[in-house]
């Protein structure tokens, strides 16, 4: 029997594994000044690519989303305030040794709104297998992996726990790849050795490029359809990609908008596109979904969906 490639099982829960971060969002104008000031808007706002996916998920009506992931004592607190706000079961691990996750991110106002990262990891990448408990697969009809878990040893031993479990049990894996320069770390062949065992890969156009080598986002989407069931391509303005068996079967537009920052709209676009999938969407559908909510991400300062405390001067730590 072929690998589950459509909704799974219809509105069971939505489990992700994946990284909380606490994001340091800077708004500058312009080129970097280097060796002096640059004027900038900087706000500190709860993030990471597992975490803002798990949000915006329930934004979009995943009714039941819960999230495994790890933080450091210094915002374990507020990082479970605001997903439990936001509509997210979390099951954080509380690291004594190592911080939260930090990920400055530097956004130039201009047109574009283009973002740069500056990433520390901290506690995020130390999930391990001992983190896991089959018992979270519980009532759930899909997992997500967020791709940074494969960055490090030991939170890479956790997906691969995690994605046997979820095997074991029938229940579809998505994955999304996360960083294309953290993929070139890590190289293009481990990458897709531990890509083969899931049912739908979310790159973005970047990293589908990346990871055949080909400069095309449509025949690199293509091409990783013929080793990952179906493959959904985000490339932001330009809207998705949807492949399968070796060839792209639907274009979905993206909405025209003028982004404010970018930061964590491929993370809206996965998030609602997991949350249509569990609703019964067929992938087709579940991309203009996921199109919608990048949309409205890059409307927002940060990688979080409206209505959470931070919205309304929630105070951090």
């Amino acid at each position: 029997m072929g690998r589950e490639v459509t909704a799974g099982r219809r509105n069971g829960g939505l489990l992700v594994v994946g990284d909380v971060v606490t994001d340091v969002v800077a708004r500058h104008r312009g080129p970097l000044a280097g060796g002096t000031d640059t004027a900038a808007e900087i706000q500190r706002l709860p993030g990471g690519a597992g975490a803002n996916v798990a949000c915006w998920a329930a934004h979009t009506g995943c009714a039941d989303v819960r999230l495994l992931g790890r933080v450091g004592t210094d915002t374990a607190a507020w990082h479970e305030r605001e997903l439990v706000a936001a509509g997210v079961r979390p099951h954080l691990v509380v690291d004594s040794e190592a911080a939260t996750g930090t990920v400055i991110c530097l956004v130039d106002t201009g047109a574009a709104a283009e973002r740069t990262f500056l990433t520390d990891s901290g506690a995020s990448l130390r999930l391990e297998p001992a983190d896991w408990s089959d018992v979270l697969l519980d009532g759930v009809g899909r997992l997500h992996l967020s791709g940074y878990l494969l960055f490090s040893e030991s939170s890479r031993a956790l997906a691969e726990v995690a994605l046997a479990a979820a095997r074991a049990r029938g229940v579809p894996v998505s994955l999304d790849p996360a960083s294309a320069g953290f993929l070139a770390e890590l190289g293009v062949d481990r990458f897709l050795a531990f890509a083969q065992g899931v049912d739908v890969l979310l790159p973005s156009r970047d990293e589908a490029c990346l990871l055949t080598g080909l400069a095309d986002p449509a025949d690199a989407a293509a091409k990783l359809s013929r080793l990952v069931p179906s493959v959904v391509a985000k490339a932001g303005a330009d809207g998705a990609l949807v492949a399968r068996s070796g060839a792209v079967g639907a274009r979905v537009s993206a909405m025209s908008v003028a982004p404010r920052d970018t930061t964590g709209a491929g993370d809206a676009f996965t998030g609602a596109f997991l949350a249509a999938l569990v609703s019964g969407a067929s992938p087709e559908e579940a991309a203009a979904r996921g199109c919608q909510a990048g949309a409205e991400a890059v409307r927002r300062v940060g990688g979080r969906p409206p209505g959470r405390p931070g919205d309304e001067g929630s105070n951090w730590g």
